[in-house]
């Protein structure tokens, strides 16, 4: 009942090589009942490894007997059926008192679920290396030619990089082609987005916390620099971190090493740093928001994405990889933009980039029902920009540098009331995250709904 109960194929044989017993995981891993292979030898699971060679023509030749044990042999089993199972093969030589051989005990681990997880991890790495290759930054333009030169020149180097541009111009594509290209692309890579977490909860999710250092430390937690150690941290929105956090970070930049909270003990790591913003560090620093320090330490290599509206003769390239993208993905056969679409496609201003001009398309392609994708197959509020001029809020907000140090309340709530009280419009319009608008509405009292008319 023991051996039956067990996940193991376990099996013995005899003195003179025999097998005696067969427990139910055998019967399952080799297709052999119990009763097909008591009293044969076994060379009928044609082993095709026994001590670094094939599988004997009998006991006398085996290896076992002057050995004695094998100890978790890979190899490949032939079952009943004539296909070959991956197997970890263990086995034991049994005497009795005397030091007379009683027989074998062998025990077989059936690999072929872990093999399919190797081949799966397997393919998904190499998915991945062909997602992360500079062959995949789509565009033909001088702007963008000059990021892939600048992103191939960080892969091959060790230094820190900040990824500067607005949201939506491809700052995580660039995060992937850094260090899946790099020497430390078989080490983890690690993702932190800065802007998702309160002070107290970031803290302990880059150092790690020990057992006890607060209310609900139940045990010693590894933070993200720790997990990354020997790979890279992507620390995303890198300007909404505090400046206590801000402090440790750059202990961290400037020793590598790391201090759990609740710990005096410093941890040396390995790792690169990779930051990411769509706000402008510099004019923080100035206004004393960002950490002078930190910020040299960050951009020791910057590279700036520029926004789609800066390369709108990448537009209909994009547009045309969007597209073989979908029809793959829905089975459609689309085979392009009409003339007046395109027209409208590249006179808007893109303030989401390239990520808004995606959406564009996978929304057009739910609606089309030609084969090319037309004026009302856009979404409504790209076709309505099309035929108005742009308002003079939208031309004060511009994401450009002046709009941080011009942003007053008034305009603040001018540009709320432009956006239907649509936050990450504003953000995107102010070349901010959602999370700053929300911070300078609290700031200055600004309800976050709009308030109610009265009728």
């Amino acid at each position: 009942m023991l051996l039956d109960s067990m996940a193991d194929g376990v099996f013995t044989l005899d003195g003179q090589g025999r097998i005696t017993s067969w427990n139910r995981s055998m019967e399952r891993i080799a297709g052999y009942t119990a009763e097909e292979v008591r009293g044969q030898g076994c060379t009928l699971l044609n082993f095709n490894r026994c001590f670094s060679r094939q599988c004997p023509a009998g006991i006398q030749e085996c290896g076992i007997y002057r050995h004695g044990a094998v100890d978790s042999s890979e190899c490949f089993l032939r079952h009943k059926d004539g296909r070959d199972v991956p197997v970890l093969k263990s086995a034991r030589l049994v005497r009795d008192e005397n030091g007379q051989i009683k027989g074998v005990v062998e025990t077989v681990t059936d690999l072929t679920e872990l093999r399919e997880a190797r081949r799966k991890a397997e393919e998904a790495d190499r998915r991945l290396g062909e997602i992360h290759r500079f062959e995949n930054i789509i565009g033909k333009s001088p702007a963008i030619r000059d990021v892939f030169s600048a992103l191939r020149a960080a892969a091959e180097s060790e230094v820190t990089v900040l990824l500067e541009g607005e949201s939506g111009t491809g700052k995580g594509t660039g995060r992937g082609c850094i260090h899946f290209n790099s020497e430390r692309k078989e080490g983890p890579f690690v993702p932190v987005n800065c802007s998702a977490l309160p002070e107290s909860l970031l803290e302990s999710e880059l150092f790690g916390h020990a057992k006890g250092a607060f209310t609900g430390a139940v045990r010693n937690r590894v933070g993200r620099f720790e997990e990354a150690d020997g790979g890279t941290v992507f620390l995303d929105e890198v300007a909404e971190i505090s400046p206590y956090v801000q402090v440790k970070l750059l202990r961290v930049l400037q020793e590598r090493e790391v201090e759990r909270v609740g710990e005096s003990m410093k941890r040396p790591i390995d790792l690169r740093i990779i930051a990411a913003s769509n706000q402008d560090l510099h004019g923080l620093v100035k206004r004393g928001e960002f950490r002078e320090d930190l910020y040299y330490r960050l951009k020791v290599f910057p590279v700036h994405l520029p926004p789609l509206r800066a390369r709108k003769e990448d537009i209909p390239i994009l547009i045309s990889h969007f597209i073989d993208r979908q029809n793959r993905k829905t089975g459609k056969i689309i085979k392009g933009v009409s003339h007046s679409a395109m027209r409208i496609l590249m006179d808007h201003s893109w303030p989401g980039n390239v990520r808004e001009l995606e959406n564009a398309v996978e929304h057009a392609f739910v609606l089309c029902t030609g084969d090319r994708l037309d004026i009302f197959d856009l979404p409504v509020e790209i076709r309505q920009l099309a035929y108005r001029p742009a308002s003079r809020d939208e031309v004060a907000f511009s994401p450009s540098g002046s709009s941080f140090e011009t942003l007053s309340r008034e305009t603040l709530i001018q540009l709320l009331g432009s956006c239907q009280w649509n936050k990450a419009e504003v953000g995107r319009r102010l070349g901010k995250s959602r999370t700053s608008v929300w911070k300078y509405m609290k700031k200055w009292g600004i309800p976050l709904e709009p308030p109610q008319r009265e009728s």
